[in-house]
């Protein structure tokens, strides 16, 4: 049974940083992509970053381009998102994601709050 379960939300003044981690179970994490998605109130989930199995290649809406950075631990089971230059714009609901035999799966959301 796949579980996604993020942390590392918050409150957090214009400019600084979080970073966010998701931890993964009930499938063969270093064999499946990854995706960080965003809901701010009153608008649709966007597609904040991805990264693929090993690491190395990654992907990112403009927005958060310069700023964010995905990563991964294999090892751990366990993928992250640094977030630097935090605008009010990036306050939102962040959810860790991953497709896995065709099925979408979501962790609970975790609160990103940018504001001073």
């Amino acid at each position: 049974q796949v579980h996604l379960v993020e942390s590392g939300g918050g409150l957090v003044q214009p400019g600084g940083s979080l970073r966010l981690s998701c931890a993964a179970s009930g499938f063969t994490f270093s064999k499946y992509a990854m995706a960080w998605f965003r809901q701010a109130p009153g608008k649709e989930r966007e597609l904040v970053a991805h990264i693929f199995t090993a690491g190395d290649i990654t992907n990112y809406t403009d927005s958060v381009k310069g700023r964010f950075t995905i990563s991964r631990d294999n090892a751990k089971n366990t993928v992250y998102l640094q977030m630097n230059s935090l605008k009010s714009e990036d306050t939102a609901v962040y959810y860790c994601n991953t497709l896995v035999d065709y099925f979408n799966y979501w962790g609970q959301g975790t609160q990103v709050t940018v504001s001073s």
